[in-house]
């Protein structure tokens, strides 16, 4: 099972830069990439909550999850 991150789909569907995310949200550029490339151990729901707002969207657009079956 993995964990499949779709910020950079979602980012293209509102048609939004990392940098414009970035500055909505509060997060540095170097965190919302290492998050958009899955590197990321976790994410605080609050950080969700922020992207998701800024989005517009719910947590599900965001975060998906491949089985391996």
């Amino acid at each position: 099972m993995s964990i499949i991150i779709n910020l950079d789909v979602m980012l293209a569907k509102r048609k939004m830069s990392l940098t414009e995310l970035s500055q909505k949200v509060g997060i540095t550029i170097v965190n919302l990439s290492i998050l958009k490339t899955g590197k990321a151990k976790g994410v605080r729901f609050d950080t969700l909550d922020a992207i998701c707002s800024a989005l517009d969207c719910k947590p599900g657009d965001i975060i998906d999850r491949e089985s391996n079956t």
